[in-house]
């Protein structure tokens, strides 16, 4: 009886703490998808953003310059579509994730027998929106996901190297900001156009990431409340400012 007491404690203490889509006040939808060949092909990202907001979502494009009030990235989920491979049938998936790469809710797969790609993509984005729809979606006016995530950060004993490092603030009115979007390993970064620029992968520090441009692989680091791009060409090292909004 004891036992059975404390799990029912412990399972209503972990759905206590377990998130959902609900406590998110928007959501970014990327520009291109890991299993098509160019941005928007077969106008999927558009179909993603139409089905978001018919499913009551505040939904913006990656490159897109977010209205007062969406500033906060960790306030806002990011959207993947993913297909499982399949014989003779498209299969695809969503996905939404947190600002930290945690998956917070995944769709029902949507499955279709079209041969046509647009036409096969169209029916299974629809049929997984199905289960999305069924979520009725509405923000619950939580605010400060990153408050919450930091504050339990700030309960584990920091060195005081830790301690030190802090995200350098990006400067929105610099033409050449980049926009950083959560991939599965660390992020990608963006421009205007938009176009991938860079992408980045995780290390075991925030303020420090494996980095590849134009196929060239260094490392971007935070130094002086400023992002550097690093790297050796011709035995020299090369440090490159980058201007990054997270």
């Amino acid at each position: 009886m004891r036992i059975k007491f404390l799990l029912i404690a412990l399972i209503t203490s972990v759905m206590g703490f377990s998130q959902s889509v609900n406590d998110y006040k928007g959501v970014i939808v990327p520009l291109r998808y890991d299993f098509l060949k160019s941005e928007n092909q077969y106008r999927m990202s558009t179909m993603t953003k139409s089905n978001l907001n018919k499913a009551g979502f505040q939904a913006f494009y990656g490159n897109e310059v977010l209205p007062e009030g969406f500033g906060d990235r960790c306030d806002l989920l990011y959207v993947d579509v993913k297909k499982d491979n399949a014989f003779l049938v498209t299969k695809l998936f969503v996905e939404f994730k947190d600002c930290y790469g945690k998956v917070i809710y995944t769709s029902e797969v949507g499955k279709s027998k079209e041969k046509d790609y647009e036409a096969a993509y169209r029916e299974c984005l629809n049929l997984a929106f199905v289960s999305i729809n069924a979520l009725h979606y509405k923000y619950n006016g939580k605010v400060g996901n990153s408050a919450k995530t930091s504050t339990s950060v700030a309960m584990v004993p920091l060195t005081p190297a830790a301690a030190a490092v802090s995200t350098p603030v990006a400067d929105v009115k610099d033409p050449n900001l980049l926009y950083a979007q959560p991939t599965d390993n660390g992020f990608q970064l963006i421009d205007k156009t938009p176009k991938v620029v860079m992408k980045l992968l995780k290390t075991s520090r925030s303020d420090s990431f494996i980095a590849i441009k134009d196929g060239v692989q260094g490392t971007l680091n935070a130094k002086d409340n400023q992002w550097f791009f690093e790297y050796y060409k011709n035995d020299q090292l090369v440090s490159e400012k980058v201007s990054v909004k997270f």
